[in-house]
């Protein structure tokens, strides 16, 4: 309870779904056998690794648990497609590690065996986006090779209702989630007074994460409030980057503007027979200038 009072950072409603629950750990069981198809064994324990600081903005939506020899590291996001998952996931896993090894052992000469990572991405957003899509660190290298010393994939899974994904056959409160982000997006759309309130009455009614919402309403409420904040601060800083690009651009092409007509003057006056000195003082400019623009346009 202390470290819940302590954390500087919020939760999602899907990390607090998957991690920070009393259901979660019953809930990773569904969602991991959900994506195995061997199922884990009855009394598995999940082991909880906590990855405090690949965060946004002190926002956290991702988790990371071991279970049978694996860490599962699991990210969702409900704004625009992030196409950087395997970077996100390659620091992500890197911190993980940290946690899952004791500094003394990275330095012993025996191999120190590690829990193999598995990544996944819950994407429910509402840009177009296919139903399942493999993402790799490789293809974001600047130098593109056959057989890449590093490489990380994360599968990208698409949660969206209307998409039918399998995973949402077999993992109930996978698929309850995803009606959950349904039911309250349609309230939000619609300008309701209240939407998110109204979104977890409308669940609580139809049976959707019914237990969860009843028990801790008031949280998810807030959780919600600090969703939408957080979404609003990524639009609010690519609509300042949008117009700083915009800025720039005009500020640029008039730069570039201005140089292309002082070069068009310059060829003009050689044409006529003037020497440098009487060109920059014509034009304003120094003859140091003027010179180099003759020798790098070819005026000769």
């Amino acid at each position: 309870m202390e470290e819940k009072e302590n954390r500087k950072y919020k939760n999602s409603v899907f990390v607090d779904l998957f991690y920070e629950d009393e259901s979660a750990e019953k809930n990773d069981i569904a969602l991991y056998n959900a994506l195995h198809d061997e199922p884990l064994p009855e009394g598995t324990k999940v082991e909880k690794i906590r990855v405090e600081n690949v965060v946004y903005m002190n926002f956290q939506n991702d988790i990371s648990f071991g279970v049978d020899g694996k860490v599962m590291v699991f990210g969702e996001h409900q704004s625009s497609i992030n196409e950087n998952m395997p970077l996100r996931s390659l620091m992500y896993v890197g911190r993980a590690y940290e946690k899952i090894v004791p500094v003394r052992e990275r330095y012993k000469k025996k191999m120190r065996k590690l829990p193999q990572p598995e990544f996944y991405t819950f994407y429910n957003g509402k840009e177009t986006w296919g139903k399942e899509k493999i993402l790799r660190l490789s293809d974001a290298y600047l130098l593109q090779t056959d057989d890449p010393m590093l490489e990380l994939t994360v599968k990208v899974i698409n949660i969206n209702h209307k998409e039918n994904h399998e995973i949402l056959k077999k993992c109930s409160v996978l698929r309850e989630y995803s009606e959950f982000v349904e039911i309250e997006r349609k309230h939000k759309e619609a300008g309701e007074q209240e939407y998110f309130r109204k979104a977890i009455d409308e669940c609580i009614k139809r049976g959707i994460l019914k237990e969860y919402l009843e028990r801790k309403g008031s949280e998810v409420l807030n959780m919600l409030i600090a969703e939408y904040d957080y979404d609003l601060d990524i639009e609010v800083q690519r609509e300042e980057a949008y117009e700083d690009g915009i800025e720039k651009g005009i500020e640029t092409g008039t730069i570039r503007g201005m140089k292309e007509k002082l070069v068009e003057l310059i060829r003009k006056k050689v044409k006529k027979g003037k020497n440098i000195l009487e060109i920059a003082q014509e034009l304003e400019e120094t003859p140091e200038e003027v010179e180099k623009i003759i020798k790098e346009y070819g005026m000769d």
